[in-house]
């Protein structure tokens, strides 16, 4: 913000001090304790199209256009044009926009002038009053009583055009969705499709649970977690980077199918599509398998289509290409992705060093220090995936990859996984899970290497107990909404991303 900016500002505020004050001095409360508010602007729009259905034809002697049904309502204003002895207003609700028309006579004496043509933008007002349609078609409130419920002290962006500062749009999110319908509705959406996600889980019986957040070792997903210092007890914790392994003591102890909707905590980049705190949804299913998830998620995805969004086609942000979410969806092995990509039937064979000099030809950036399988992954991620733009379910991953899956029958070194990726980047990896605590404790090991202090042993002890076999799957939220609703940036997706602490 500019030096005038900032006085201009600070010249608005202090009026706007001055009027509270004013207030005050009149015995005039302006922070109104509650409002008795009985309709939104939604609910208040569908009440006089159901009273215009009981009005007579328009053509006919006895039509005429009287006042509908007495609203109350409540909300922000937004727009305020005075036109003499009355004003037209808009107040924004949870809901969207309703027009007042606010009259002077119709307001005790004195009152319009004194009080209700001092109102500011960004007040917040409850109104009664009729409501009727204006020669222009718009259902609007005849206001016939008024309260300021709540003074605003600062003022809105500039002209109601909304933020246009990244940074601020992120740090005050709450006048992003006052100034922004599209973030307005984003958000909204985002709400819903995670009550759809609920719904569709509980037909399916599942069971919602809870699983601590703090926890002694981290567990679950190969991540940098954030540590805390646990007082009490006087020993470290880490915030959890996954929920995967307390989902599965569930399992061990009879609870077959289980979901949660949880927070996780990863101490790493931030990126268009990563931030540090983020949404995910776990899911395990006693006695299916990865194939069973492959219908779990192209079920739940559909029912959202269905419910919230009212299409399965979705149009991509960065090139309007159309994503088709309907029917079945491609299956494809990894390495035949990785061979097509690379244009070697032979790559899997290739030495270390051969696969080195290969990712140079591509003129893509690898780390010389990755091992074998960890070469080919960053082949995979950067050309491959960012490719797989309509729905693909990416299947028979490495086994080095992840830990906690079911090897292959074949004997060929892959896992009984799958990676769904849509828009080019991954939304779903599920599998089927490893239940033998054997295998289990081999393949953990392997991945912590010399930092023993980093196993779950309480995990490996009740898989010991015994857990069925089942099929768990793993669900980003954010991304998901990335994909769903067209947003450029994963911060778009989560109402108070991370953000450096501003300095005062």
């Amino acid at each position: 913000m500019s030096e005038a900016q900032t006085d201009n500002t600070s010249d608005l505020i202090a009026v706007r001090r001055k009027k509270l004050a004013d207030m005050r001095e009149r015995g005039t409360d302006p922070f109104r304790a509650n409002w008795d508010q009985t309709h939104t602007s939604k609910t208040a729009l569908v009440a006089y199209e159901d009273f215009e259905k009981t009005l007579p034809p328009a053509d006919s002697e006895d039509a005429h256009a009287p006042d509908g049904p007495e609203v109350s309502v409540a909300g922000r204003i937004v727009t305020f044009r005075l036109m003499g002895k009355a004003s037209f207003v808009k107040i924004l609700d949870r809901d969207g926009l309703i027009q007042l028309y606010v009259q002077r006579d119709a307001l005790p004496e004195g009152l319009y002038n004194e009080e209700f043509k001092k109102l500011d933008l960004g007040d917040i007002i409850g109104v009664r009053g009729p409501l009727f349609r204006t020669k222009t078609g718009e259902v609007t409130v005849r206001v016939q009583d008024y309260k300021l419920v709540s003074k605003a002290l600062r003022p809105l962006p500039e002209k109601f055009h909304g933020l246009t500062d990244s940074e601020q749009i992120y740090r005050q999110r709450y006048l992003d969705l006052i100034t922004n319908q599209e973030s307005r509705e984003r958000f909204i959406t985002r709400s819903r499709i995670i009550q759809e996600i609920r719904n569709y889980l509980w037909k399916k019986d599942f069971l919602e649970v809870e699983t601590p957040s703090l926890h002694g070792v981290a567990g679950g997903a190969a991540a940098r977690p954030f540590i805390t210092h646990f007082n009490a007890l006087d020993c470290d914790f880490y915030l959890r980077i996954a929920l995967e392994l307390h989902l599965k003591r569930l399992l061990v102890g009879g609870f077959d199918r289980v979901f949660e909707l949880g927070r996780v905590f990863r101490n790493e980049g931030l990126s268009r599509r990563h931030n540090p705190e983020f949404t995910m949804l776990e899911v395990y299913q006693a006695y299916s398998d990865h194939r069973g998830m492959m219908d779990l998620i192209r079920g739940m995805l559909h029912h959202i289509c269905e419910n919230v969004l009212g299409t399965y086609q979705i149009k991509r942000a960065d090139d309007d290409t159309m994503i088709d979410l309907s029917g079945n969806w491609r299956e494809v092995e990894y390495a035949t992705l990785v061979k097509e990509a690379t244009g070697d039937a032979d790559w899997f064979t290739r030495s270390r060093e051969d696969k080195l000099a290969a990712t140079r030809k591509f003129g893509i950036e690898v780390n010389p220090e990755l091992a074998d399988y960890e070469i080919t992954q960053d082949v995979y991620e950067k050309m491959v995936e960012p490719k797989l733009i309509q729905p693909t379910f990416v299947t028979r991953i490495p086994k080095e990859l992840i830990p906690l899956a079911k090897l292959n029958e074949s004997g060929d070194g892959t896992l009984d996984i799958f990676e769904l990726a849509i828009n080019g980047q991954e939304i779903a990896p599920a599998y089927s899970e490893q239940n033998d605590p054997i295998l289990q404790r081999a393949m953990l090991e392997a991945q912590v290497g010399e930092e023993k202090q980093n196993l779950d042993e309480d995990f490996l002890v009740a898989l010991e107990h015994g857990m069925p076999p089942a099929g768990g799957m793993g669900v980003g939220i954010d991304r998901l909404i990335i994909l769903l609703t067209g947003a450029a940036n994963i911060r778009d997706t989560i109402l108070f991303p991370a953000l450096r602490p501003e300095k005062i």
